[in-house]
């Protein structure tokens, strides 16, 4: 059984998941996740781009920027489409972490999700997120008696 649905409720799923920000759609229409996909197939329709991916939509977004001087998460996404719906039992999914020079510092990719298995944000930053290093008090050095 195919889980097809249209644009509203593609972006009502990824937005309670926590993806409410800004995308590119095929890295060429930026905007809100239904705007930016919206321009696209529009764009598509009169013939002016094409997927890059046949019967797939590259979706992209930060999930965490909070500076040029520190790390990043990118999330890509690939979202079926067909026939004017969108197959959520098919999503694949690059999670990064990058320095501020864009050297890669860990990533995971997902592959085979469904719309109930895609990680809300906050997993997704945490499977690329180092593990903060707990640190044991040093002992007070003196005499004792």
């Amino acid at each position: 059984m195919k889980l097809l649905l249209d644009l509203d409720a593609l972006v009502k799923t990824l937005t309670d998941k926590g993806y409410d920000g800004y995308f590119h759609t095929e890295s060429c229409c930026a905007g809100k996740l239904k705007d930016s996909i919206s321009e696209f197939l529009q764009t598509w329709e009169n013939g002016n781009d094409a997927p890059l991916v046949a019967n797939y939509l590259h979706l992209s977004t930060y999930l965490e920027w909070n500076d040029q001087d520190k790390p990043k998460v990118e999330c890509d996404m690939w979202v079926r489409y067909e026939n004017g719906k969108f197959d959520l039992r098919d999503i694949e999914m690059h999670i990064t972490r990058t320095d501020r020079y864009g050297q890669l510092m860990k990533q995971s990719k997902l592959t085979n999700l469904t719309a109930s298995s895609v990680p809300s944000i906050m997993q997704a930053i945490a499977q690329v997120s180092e593990k903060p290093n707990v640190e044991i008090a040093p002992r007070k050095r003196g005499f004792r008696m």
